[in-house]
């Protein structure tokens, strides 16, 4: 090969002046997408790369290179990237046109030899080159040791930079995640390797920290002496979605709950950073992660609880249960819901439980982060003026409808004194004229810029693996039992005991 694949990484200067109203642009690259006739992306990856052409954001000279088992010509890949992403523009017309396609096994060396000419025929590009893994992460590790072995040397920075990005999740458990991390670091520095989480992608997940950093009034208040406890809810309506296959395999503890979860408590945790930089940030997080306390059996079956649908009703129509799903055994022991209680052994929050729980098919699609204030100390108003008064609490919505919210108490108008809790919203559509960039946008521009603060350290990788590994362990011992919930419903009843012992209960949604 005159030209190999994989090369080290180095800053390239910006030569075309990015649009009005952005401050970045990407650099002339090749992108490669492993997985490339799959679901992952053509309903993220395509549209995000498309938004990113149509507002300007990616330069003349660049190139799309799909790889895949699957068979397909150059023409027929093409009309896939015009079909999945159409109407984005002449820039995204132009990207479709030249896009190229290389199929073979990903354990096949001619896959990567044909992947090599490919790019090398591909002029212009300065030789920088984003490699993006969305296949099944069970062949992760046969095309990062392909890389590796059919790469260039790291020592040749004058051809160009090279980055490695690859989806949740990294890892079934602590010790492949490890491996994983190993083989990477075999061909790869970690400057290199880009560990996507798009919940980080998010505008409002971000916003966390704008919220906490440049507001003088929350940041004295977001601590033990001042919270009661935290929610943090990551819901959908939608079942399995034919993605049965990797779900079996992977559950709701491995889908959300070691990356999307961990990511946001880990914003709404960590310190004020020393600088709002990929180093200073990073940092805070997985302090606050390792200060997680991690669970033994007995904690696991006390502190966490699983379940799995049963057939119910969405928005009046009725859905089957998940053992009825296409691809699910009929016997699985799968889980589709997890709530847990966690607790951070840190100054900060000693002694505040953080209430974590997600699943599918339950009764509305919300993510979203809940702060409950401890009480008043005295309440001088008599029981039956502030029967409708609670402790103030904090809402920051992910999705959808993205804003914040406040509950505090006001008095009822009336010629009597009675107080109860009222709402003031913030919504972000209200106050931004601007559409947010979708959480894939912003991520795959960081990486073809050479950003990597909103991306996951291995070190954050590994402590996630941490918390959550000892959990599956006592699953996996038959130390639990499974619950059941009905499609429709906001999970089963044990969730809601898990907060009750403690004379607590989930915020309504």
């Amino acid at each position: 090969m005159s030209q190999a694949v994989v090369d080290g990484d180095r800053a390239v200067e910006e030569t075309v002046p990015a649009p009005a109203g952005s401050s970045r642009r990407a650099p002339p690259a090749s992108v490669v997408v492993f997985g490339a006739s799959g679901d992952l992306a053509a309903r993220k990856l395509y549209p995000a790369l498309a938004a990113l052409a149509r507002d300007g954001l990616l330069p003349a000279r660049f190139a799309l290179v799909g790889t895949a088992r699957s068979h397909l010509e150059d023409e027929q890949f093409r009309a896939h990237l015009r079909e999945v992403a159409p109407d984005h523009g002449p820039r995204w017309d132009e990207i479709t046109a030249g896009a190229r396609y290389v199929s073979g096994g990903y354990d096949d060396p001619g896959t990567y030899a044909e992947l090599a000419a490919v790019l090398d025929g591909l002029d212009g590009r300065d030789g920088n080159r984003l490699f993006y893994l969305a296949a099944v992460p069970a062949v992760f590790p046969d095309i990062i040791a392909a890389l590796g072995s059919y790469g260039r040397p790291a020592t040749a920075p004058d051809r160009g930079w090279t980055r490695i990005v690859i989806e949740k999740p990294f890892g079934r458990d602590l010790e492949s995640a490890r491996a994983l991390d190993r083989l990477c670091h075999l061909y790869f520095d970690e400057s290199q390797i880009y560990r996507i989480d798009h919940y980080l992608g998010k505008e409002t997940v971000q916003n966390v920290l704008a919220l906490r950093f440049a507001n003088a009034i929350f940041e004295p208040i977001w601590n033990r002496r001042y919270v009661d406890h935290v929610q943090i809810t990551v819901a959908e309506e939608l079942g399995v979605e034919g993605r049965a296959g990797f779900y079996e395999s992977a559950g709701a503890l491995r889908d959300i709950v070691q990356n999307h979860l961990m990511q946001v408590l880990a914003l709404t945790g960590m310190e004020p950073p020393a600088s709002v930089d990929a180093k200073g940030i990073r940092d805070e997080k997985v302090k606050v992660v390792q200060a997680i306390e991690v669970m033994d059996a007995g904690r696991v079956a006390q502190d966490v609880v699983r379940a799995q649908y049963s057939a119910g009703s969405i928005d009046g129509m009725g859905v089957p249960g998940y053992r009825d799903e296409p691809g699910v055994a009929p016997d699985s022991s799968t889980e589709t819901f997890v709530a847990m209680k966690l607790a951070i052994d840190n100054w900060r929050w000693a002694g505040v439980p953080f209430y974590l729980r997600t699943g599918k098919r339950l009764a509305r699609r919300v993510t979203e982060v809940s702060m409950q204030f401890q009480g008043v100390p005295h309440l001088p108003f008599a029981p039956a003026e502030a029967r409708g008064l609670h402790p103030n609490s904090l809402m920051l919505r992910i999705q959808p409808d993205e804003g914040i919210g406040l509950e505090f108490g006001a008095k009822v108008p009336g010629l009597g004194f009675t107080v109860r809790s009222v709402a003031m919203h913030f919504e972000y559509a209200e106050a931004f004229t601007q559409q947010p960039h979708d959480g894939y946008e912003r991520l795959l521009l960081d990486a073809l810029v050479g950003d990597p603060t909103l991306f996951i350290r291995s070190d954050e990788a590994e402590s996630a693996w941490r918390v959550c590994e000892p959990i599956l362990d006592a699953w996996a011992e038959g130390t639990d039992a499974l619950a059941r919930y009905p499609s429709g419903s906001w999970g089963p009843r044990e969730a809601d005991r898990l907060l009750e012992r403690d004379g607590r209960s989930w915020r309504r949604l």
